[in-house]
């Protein structure tokens, strides 16, 4: 699987507190150079193709679990296969590909550090935040918003009463019993892409 070369890259300005944040981890870096502007750019596009390449692929997956068994047996692919898909696409690309959100299914998916949360509330304050790099002592990482964009999402993370079937809630609530991921709105922030890069790559 090759990943595209197409550049997507949307430049957002990062706000005071990512700023700050960028700062705090360039002093602890022991003073590593910053990449020039044009080399952040390459990395950022890069980065936003490998999201973009997961995204697709995961989506496709979940898409044939729902055509082969409908959504209550897409609930217990995703229980299995989910993490092992982005886990195989890390290990293909060489970089550690995670999705992170605050309200999680799977409990591998929810915030762990403090840059995390910080990022992640920066993603819902601003609507109009794409992507954001930071720059690490040994890595960058790069985080990429994903908003909930189709209807069919809403079959297992929409409204219990509205959207989702009895069957499928109760295997929801039988392999999630602390499942946070319902009550959800098409577009809204759903989680981000987190992607860690290491410097020698």
């Amino acid at each position: 699987m090759k990943i595209s070369d197409k550049l997507f890259l949307k430049e957002k300005n990062l706000n005071l507190r990512i700023l700050t944040l960028l700062l705090l981890v360039a002093v602890v870096s022991c003073q590593q150079n910053i990449p020039r502007d044009k080399d952040v750019s390459i990395l950022k596009d890069k980065a936003d193709s490998i999201a973009t390449l997961s995204q697709n692929v995961l989506l496709q997956n979940v898409a044939g679990a729902i055509q082969k068994g409908g959504t209550e047996y897409a609930v217990d692919f995703c229980q299995v296969e989910a993490i092992p898909i982005t886990d195989s696409l890390s290990k293909e690309v060489q970089m550690y590909i995670q999705r992170i959100t605050d309200k999680n299914r799977n409990p591998k998916n929810n915030l762990k550090t403090k840059t995390d949360r910080s990022i992640f509330d920066e993603f819902k304050r601003k609507s109009e935040l794409f992507d954001t790099l930071l720059i690490e002592e040994k890595q960058y990482v790069y985080y990429k918003r994903i908003n909930l964009a189709m209807p069919t999402c809403l079959k297992c993370h929409g409204n219990p009463q509205a959207d989702i079937e009895e069957k499928t809630l109760k295997k929801i609530q039988a392999h999630y019993p602390k499942d946070k991921a319902l009550e959800y709105q098409i577009k809204e922030l759903r989680g981000v892409w987190k992607i860690n890069i290491s410097k020698t790559k």
